[in-house]
Order: C-alpha cells, then sequence, then structure tokens
C-alpha cells in the first residue's frame, strides 16, 4: 500500500457511490483488502504506507490493541452502502505491513466480520501476509481455525548480506521452515515472496534464492524486481554513493533464471511476476484486481474500486481512526473512471497475464501495431488473445505504451 495519495475529487462523508457503479454490484465478485499498517522495523526499500511502534505510541485506535475494532467499523460501512445486492465475498486478503503482528485472535475477528455481514464463497480464498518471524506454528493453527486458506511469506532472500541490504529481519532458513509449520497447521496454500536486484546480489545469489524457494515446496512464488522510490532510506544510500544503482541489465537476467528455475520446477508463469503449481493455486484475490472486480479496502492509505469508482482512505492511523470514530467514510479522495480509462487499464492489467488481452478491447489503429510487436517477438496472438512472449515480459510497460493510441 503505497505511502503517497494521490490527487482526486472529494469523497462523500457517507461513502455513497453513484447509481452507475452500483449498478455493478450485484453482478461483479466482490473482494476484500484489509491493511495492517503495523511493522517491527521499516526496511529500507519500502515505500509502503506502514508505521512502526514507536512512530505511533499508543495513539487512541492507532495503535495494534484498538486496529481490529476500527477496520471492523469500515467493514460495517461497506455493508451501508454496498446494501443487498452485494455477493458474498470471493477473495479476502490482509496485507501491510506486517499483518502477523496482530494477535491470530483479532485477524480472525476482522474475518468473521466480513464473513458475517456479506457472506463467503464456498471456495473463498483467504490470505494474510507475514514475516515469517512475526507468527510462530501456534499461531497458524490458530489462522487456520479462524478460516484462513492461505499464507504469503516475505522470503525475499536466502543470503545474508542482501537481507542486510534490504533491512529484513527475519534468520535464513525461517520462510522455509515456515511454509512448513503452515503446511501442518492445515493452511491449504502458502506462498513465498523473493526480491531480486538488490545492489550486491550476484546472480549465484539470486540462484541460491529461487533454488531454497523451490526446495520449499510453496504453491505459489511471487519474484519481483526492487525498485528503488524515491524518499526511501535505500534511495538515499544510492544517491549517496554507498550502494549501486540497480541495472536493467541485470535484473533482466534475473528475471529469465527465475522463469528457467521455477518453470523447470513445474512452476507455471500465470502473470508476469507471479509462478503456481497449477491453476487451483493462482493467487485469485490478485487476479480479482487484474481483472477489474470490485474490491474494498480496509484500513488507512487502502485503496479501493467499485464499478469505475475508485477511492483511498486518509493515509494516517490516528487520522483513519478518527473518522472511523465520528462514523463517517475515511476515504480521503475518490475519482470516477471513464470508458477510455477502463479500457486503457484493461490493456494495461489483462496483457499481463498468461491468459492475454482480447484483441477486440484495442482500437483499429491498435490492432494495425500488433503485426510489428509479433515481428520482434514481443506478443503472440491466439484466438485473437493477444499474449506476451517470455521476451515481452521483459519489456511490457513499453509495449503498452507502443500499443496506446
Amino acid at each position: 500500500m503505497p505511502s503517497t495519495l494521490p490527487d482526486g475529487e472529494p469523497a462523500p462523508p457517507t461513502g455513497e457511490l453513484p447509481d452507475a457503479a452500483r449498478s455493478t454490484i450485484a453482478d461483479t465478485p466482490l473482494s476484500f483488502y484489509l491493511h495492517v499498517p503495523f511493522c517491527t522495523t521499516r526496511c529500507g526499500y519500502c515505500d509502503f504506507n506502514t508505521y512502526t511502534a514507536a512512530e505511533l505510541g499508543d495513539a487512541p485506535g492507532a495503535s495494534r490493541r484498538g486496529y481490529a475494532d476500527a477496520a471492523i467499523a469500515e467493514v460495517d460501512l461497506a455493508r451501508r452502502v454496498l446494501g443487498d445486492a452485494a455477493p458474498p465475498v470471493s477473495t479476502v486478503f490482509v496485507g501491510g505491513g506486517t499483518p502477523t503482528l496482530l494477535p491470530p485472535d483479532d485477524l480472525g475477528r476482522m474475518l468473521a466480520a466480513i464473513r458475517d455481514r456479506f457472506g463467503l464463497t464456498a471456495d473463498a480464498e483467504i490470505t494474510t501476509e507475514s514475516n515469517p518471524e512475526s507468527i510462530d506454528a501456534d499461531g497458524m493453527r490458530r489462522l487456520a481455525d479462524h478460516g484462513f486458506t492461505r499464507i504469503s511469506f516475505g522470503m525475499q532472500s536466502v543470503r545474508p548480506h542482501v537481507l542486510a541490504v534490504l533491512d529484513r529481519v527475519h534468520t535464513p532458513g525461517r520462510p522455509e521452515q515456515a511454509v512448513a509449520e503452515a503446511k501442518q497447521a492445515g493452511i491449504a496454500q502458502t506462498s513465498l515472496d523473493l526480491i531480486y536486484g538488490t545492489p550486491g546480489e550476484t546472480l549465484a545469489d539470486w540462484q541460491a534464492s529461487l533454488a531454497a524457494a523451490i526446495a520449499a515446496g510453496p504453491d505459489h512464488v511471487s519474484a519481483y524486481s526492487l525498485i528503488v522510490e524515491p524518499g526511501t532510506r535505500l534511495a538515499t544510500r544510492i544517491r549517496r554513493g554507498e550502494l549501486p544503482m540497480t541495472d536493467d541489465d541485470d535484473l533482466a537476467d534475473k528475471y529469465e533464471l527465475a522463469e528457467q528455475m521455477l518453470s523447470g520446477a513445474g512452476y507455471h508463469n500465470y502473470e508476469i511476476s507471479n509462478w503456481a503449481t497449477n491453476p487451483a493455486t493462482k493467487c485469485r484475490h490478485n487476479l480479482a484486481y487484474w481483472y477489474g472486480h470490485n474490491w474494498w479496502g480496509i484500513g488507512p492509505g487502502a485503496h479501493s474500486h467499485v464499478g469505475g469508482v475508485r477511492w483511498w482512505n486518509v493515509k494516517h492511523p490516528a487520522a483513519y481512526a478518527a473518522r472511523i470514530d465520528q462514523g463517517v467514510s475515511p476515504a480521503h479522495a475518490r475519482e470516477v473512471l471513464d470508458v477510455e480509462a477502463r479500457r486503457t487499464e484493461r490493456v494495461l492489467l489483462e496483457l499481463r497475464l498468461d491468459t492475454g488481452l482480447d484483441a477486440a478491447v484495442l482500437t483499429d489503429r491498435e490492432r494495425a501495431r500488433v503485426p510489428e510487436l509479433v515481428h520482434r517477438g514481443l506478443v503472440t496472438t491466439d484466438d485473437d488473445q493477444l499474449l506476451l512472449t517470455p521476451a515481452g515480459r521483459l519489456l511490457a510497460d513499453g509495449i503498452v505504451r507502443d500499443l496506446l493510441d
């Protein structure tokens, strides 16, 4: 959850939606994202909306102790706004921050509020992120008892010197152990998140991290290139010359190695940065974003989307809690996407997926550019679906720019 908020038009204090957006509620799958903004320490590369205990203190409603109650109050607001037309919830994703810094019973209470107010589909995917050091085997068993079906651990690397640059505090080997504990606890699916391109990381370091992740046997692996965000401690260190800047050729080599090793181990790349063992272990919550479904984001700085209306909550936990306590929407601002903006987003998001983009979404001028992309080996076409090749995945943003008018 990014730490900066975009501009937009004022959001109504009631949270009410335009009629055009409300008309989509009954027939569009619904997801919930719950943002938990707490971390033990702030990682030097992170630009997400997170806070340590020292930054927040014991401010009423902003501390871990009262956070679940504030989040549940926003679930109640979502119920009032979406009304009886809302379908049962298909996916719930608890992200952060480090959600498992909250007690498992608090995470369970927030999930129970969604289940009680909206219901869950029979096959609902319920995920929490976790720092591997922030939860033990007993905590995972309690999460399973509360209905969590999936857990995603931030592994990032197995090399201590890489973890040190990233300011990650977990012990090498702990993520692999956590995967085993989650399976034993009865959590149906596990995922490991990796980061490549950290200053000082060699190709051999990255190969070792991939090998360790594969050996742990998770159902899903995400591999993200390091992005140096302005204003982060990492960006400051690079600007001072303490660390080298990331290198595009190095990032490309490491992505290609990830695809080689993960596909060789039976993982299928279903989105540029994500691999799953089979269709059932894809992250359905992320797919909801990429397919433009409806989702409600709970918590400070969280973003929501319903029927082409996107809004984002106030950033600071204390400001968020104050809005909730006053009984008004915590939304900071919103935007109503027009038809062209929604079409552009479809191109940007669906082209990233292994299912590809329906060429009918493109204008005639845009479709005329496709043969050149095919000639360059960046896309293929199959039954009017436009699909990125492995080489095209490395240049996805540029391909989108080349396509769109």
